[in-house]
């Protein structure tokens, strides 16, 4: 619900599980994935090491969890995150 109010973001994607997030990877070419730490088939870990091979470095991975485990964050970041949000961090203006 954030990011299509913001006017210099468009959300040419959507995708429920992790094979649907790889597949719209591979077809939409997008310069960001937002990638759930809790999303499923596969987890969100392997979802971004897929999509982040599939993407050939043009898409960058942004993995949103409600996890503070600095294990998590090193996984997500081996996988190919370009980054790591936490689902709770205050929205700036």
């Amino acid at each position: 619900m954030i990011l299509p109010a913001e006017p210099d973001i468009d959300v040419v994607g959507e995708a429920g599980d992790g094979l649907a997030a790889v597949h719209a990877t591979r077809v939409l070419h997008p310069d960001l994935v937002l990638i759930d730490s809790r999303m499923h088939v596969p987890d969100g870990v392997e979802a971004t090491r897929t999509t982040s091979i599939a993407a050939a470095s043009q898409s960058r991975v942004l993995v949103l969890t409600t996890f503070d485990l600095d294990e998590y964050v090193f996984e997500a970041l081996r996988a190919g995150a370009s980054g790591f949000l936490h689902k709770d961090a205050p929205r700036t203006s």
